[in-house]
């Protein structure tokens, strides 16, 4: 217990996973959590009058419960035995060999094949925050910096599973950025610049990090030093395979907020079982290329010229069908080469993986051959960047055994012929068959007994067993050992000798075959490099590859990409809610124009369950597919790079957070408008519903004066259900009406889901009702209150209302070259309030108001 505690106080906040014997033991607090989340059996034991909780599991079980203790949010400090305890006549040394926690994690059991464990660290500088990621598992290391906005999109879109802050911005972080993370607090000195240029210039044994590009980022180098710092803390050294550090290039990719994020529902959807567009968009068929997918889906492209290289490769392979079959084949192959490559840096590779690398680096030769010679230019470049590792591959085959085990222990890892000593080793402790049937024959013959057995057990190896019909024949130098019923065991010096000759074979088998496979594994990482780098150049065709299946299975075409700043789809769909719609019914494609000279506001009016939103949201979606790479669900479409896409979708309470509805609605509306740029898309649904209706339709009208008058005349798509905001199409020239149009029954409604120009005139809010099975009386009840609110605030006096507010906005409130004010201004300028009496006070206002009443009866 002494030995537990001193290892304990190194790690407080970890769970100790202390070794003893064949168990995993946890003490204590650790105990009393670890069985809560395991679900195993709490003891307590009396250590020295102390009463100790106790909860542990086998060894060989430690892949099944550490999953689900890192997932709980634990870290988990593994402690093993560090010497053989048949050695030794103390204690057993013991000690941390690995600390796990979620975003440090090298077991398959914890990783998600298609998704990245990305550990974080966050920097809070005096202006800018610092950034930065790194994924153990494959090496990627990333950085940047920027304002809180733009740190919280980087963290939605790359989802870290661990985020390292500094202990006095534990509140700054939590407010800015919820507390949906698993959070490490650090101490304050690891974030200090220059220890943090030290940690990674040692790390990269480079003298300045210029050579990165990222020199620059003050912030940002900031974090990824506290991030390799946190590496070597949890006893993770061997980082080869982290060789490079690369920024995340913010101008380079169109810019989305966390709330267009969480909206469009690229990832993750707040509903139970909803699909996301990953769900319908990921045909990617190689661990790498599903985590390059998510990576282009979060920085979708802004560059022309990269898109259309993209859509290029993709247009080819979706014409050249049995090409792209057999590439798929090949990639189906391959095993997750960027993972297993980082499991040969950290030295944590086993020989059935080894082959899997091979078996993988073979699957990508034919690739390589396949493409090699292709028309197009960009599938050509990736075939010349596959590296086809020969060497590497040839070694690993001489060397290593084809049905190798997952543990070194357990069978046969090297293969035959290559060691001498080790081939001649195995023939004595397996030939020892032979040896014994020969030895059998001869004592049988020797001594005349027939029924002689040669066997082995555990408690004292080989012996020979006799009937008891022949115990007299027995020879006197045979060693009895055991009397059974009917018959005596023996043991001889020969059966002694071999016995120790096979057992030392064994013994020697095992050691030879461990030090063989490690000096593999180091002359290996030679090899870091090139296999990382197929392993991008694989993920870059498989999600190529992808997007030319997606495009065939939904009947996607290409979109043109310019550098207009006009959007224009024809027949355009939402490509999640087409494949949600039960059988036999189809999507009703809509088009939609924008543009920044005619048509640069379209309002778009209808009933709730109209599909107002899937509009808006489709339109997002396909710009952001054609940027990303992929086509469309259109028939046809044409687009302007876009640089920057808000949305915001009225009433997604946050109470949780304590923030009113409206509160946030108001929050995020004004980071669009203070945001706004001439190729930003702009779609807003319900803005304003969060109040009452006249503050509501103030509030969207202001909003919508806002984006026509603003320099950048930001393309915007607004669905409302607030009629009169119809009326600005009439003052505002690029602002277009539009209605999804309905079809009315006697008393019933049909949703045509249809966008057709003009606006719609009143709303089926008690139609919706009816449908949803609200009670007969209710509807009866809300129609009469209808009527009575229709004839008392009719839309036209409201309109009016709207028209001469319009024009009181352009009038100044104070017209100060009107003589009577400027009169009454000098009036009260010279007066001198403290001498005032409140009688002379009163008499001055009222001389004041007979001013006024003069001039008005003048004046009418």
């Amino acid at each position: 217990m002494q030995q537990y505690n001193t290892i304990k106080t190194k790690y407080p906040d970890a769970l100790l996973l202390f070794r003893v014997g064949d168990f995993y033991e946890t003490f204590g607090e650790d105990a009393v959590k670890a069985s809560k989340i395991l679900g195993i059996i709490l003891t307590h034991r009396n250590n020295g009058g102390d009463r100790t909780e106790l909860a542990g599991f086998p060894h060989h079980s430690l892949n099944t419960y550490l999953p689900k203790l890192v997932k709980a949010g634990q870290r988990v400090a593994i402690c093993d035995q560090l010497e053989d305890p048949k050695m030794t006549k103390t204690i057993v040394k013991r000690g941390v060999t690995e600390l796990v926690t979620p975003g440090v994690a090298m077991n398959d059991d914890i990783l998600h094949a298609k998704a990245n464990n990305f550990l974080c660290a966050v920097h809070f500088g005096r202006s800018l925050l610092g950034i930065s990621f790194v994924d153990i598992s494959t090496g990627e290391f990333l950085v940047s910096e920027g304002t809180d906005e733009q740190i919280d999109k980087l963290l939605q879109n790359f989802a870290p599973n661990e985020v390292l802050v500094s202990k006095t911005h534990r509140k700054e972080f939590q407010e800015l950025f919820g507390n949906q993370f698993h959070t490490f607090f650090m101490e304050d000195w690891v974030f200090q610049d220059d220890y943090a240029r030290e940690t990674l210039t040692d790390h990269f044994k480079t003298n300045t990090l210029k050579g990165f590009g990222v020199d620059h980022l003050s912030h940002g180098i900031v974090a990824s030093g506290v991030v390799l710092h946190y590496l070597s803390e949890t006893q993770h050294r061997r980082l080869q395979h982290i060789n490079t550090l690369k920024r995340i290039a913010e101008e380079e990719y169109v810019w989305m907020d966390r709330f267009t994020i969480r909206n469009l529902e690229l990832y993750h959807s707040n509903h139970q079982n909803a699909v996301t567009l990953i769900d319908i968009i990921d045909k990617t068929l190689s661990p790498m290329g599903g985590r390059m997918l998510k990576r282009w889906l979060a920085l979708p492209l802004k560059n022309v010229e990269k898109i259309r290289r993209r859509h290029q490769v993709v247009s080819y392979l979706y014409e050249n069908d049995p090409l792209l079959k057999k590439i798929q084949h090949h990639i189906k192959q391959m095993g997750d080469l960027e993972r297993l490559i980082s499991k040969v840096a950290t030295g944590k590779i086993n020989p059935k993986e080894v082959v899997q690398l091979k078996n993988s680096l073979e699957a990508l030769l034919p690739i390589k051959q396949l493409i090699s010679d292709c028309p197009n230019e960009a599938l050509r470049a990736i075939a010349d960047r596959l590296h086809s590792c020969d060497e590497l591959r040839a070694k690993i085959k001489e060397m290593i055994c084809e049905e190798a085990p997952v543990n070194i222990l357990k069978g046969k890892t090297i293969a035959d012929g290559y060691s001498e000593e080790l081939d001649d080793l195995r023939n004595i402790a397996f030939s020892g068959k032979d040896y014994l049937n020969q030895m059998l024959e001869r004592e049988t013959e020797r001594t005349g007994i027939t029924s002689l057995k040669i066997a082995s057990n555990n408690v004292f190896g080989y012996y020979i067993e006799v009937r008891n019909t022949h115990k007299d024949k027995v020879p006197e130098e045979w060693v009895r050992k055991q009397t059974l019923v009917s018959a005596e065991r023996y043991i001889t010096q020969e059966l002694k000798e071999y016995e120790a000759k096979i057992l030392g074979a064994e013994e020697r088998i095992l050691t030879l075959e461990q030090q063989l496979f490690s000096q593999l594994i180091v002359w290996m990482q030679e090899y870091i490099s090139p296999v990382q780098n197929n392993a991008q150049q694989i993920a870059q065709l498989d999600s190529l590859c992808g997007f030319s299946q997606l495009a065939r299975e939904n009947r996607y075409t290409q979109p043109i990409i310019n550098d207009s700043t006009e959007i224009n789809i024809k027949d355009g769909r939402h490509p999640v809610i087409e494949k949600q719609l039960p059988l036999g019914e189809e999507y009703i494609a809509n088009d939609v124009l924008l543009n920044r000279e005619e048509q640069q506001i379209i309002m778009i009016t209808g009933p709730n369950m109209s599909g107002k939103s899937a509009i808006l949201r489709q339109t997002a979606l396909v710009v952001l597919m054609a940027q990303m790479g992929s086509f469309v669900p259109a028939s046809s479409a044409q687009i302007g790079v876009v640089d920057k896409i808000f949305t915001r979708v009225g009433a997604s309470d946050n109470i949780s957070m304590g923030e009113s509805t409206f509160m946030v609605e108001m929050n995020e509306t004004a980071s669009i408008l203070n945001n706004l740029s001439e190729r930003s898309l702009v779609l807003l649904d319900e803005i304003g519903r969060g109040t009452s209706t006249y503050d509501g339709i103030s509030i969207a009208w202001a909003i919508s004066e806002y984006l026509h008058e603003h320099p950048a005349r930001a393309k915007t798509l607004f669905a409302t259900h607030y009629h009169e905001l119809n009326e600005m199409s009439v003052t505002f020239e690029r602002i277009k009406n539009y209605n999804v149009s309905v079809k009315e029954l006697k008393d019933n409604v049909l949703f045509l889901r249809k966008l057709t120009p003009g606006g719609s005139e009143h709303s089926f809010g008690i139609h919706v009702a009816k449908m949803a099975g609200m009670p007969q009386q209710v509807i009866h009840k809300a129609n009469k209150i209808l009527k009575k609110l229709e004839q008392s605030h009719s839309s036209e006096e409201l309109t009016e209302k709207l028209q001469s507010a319009q024009n009181d906005m352009q009038l100044s409130f104070f017209h100060l070259d009107d003589p009577l004010l400027e009169e009454i201004k000098e009036e009260i300028i010279h007066l001198d309030i403290n001498t005032l009496t409140p009688v002379e006070a009163l008499m001055k206002l009222n001389e004041i108001k007979r001013l006024l009443t003069k001039n008005k009866k003048a004046t009418s």
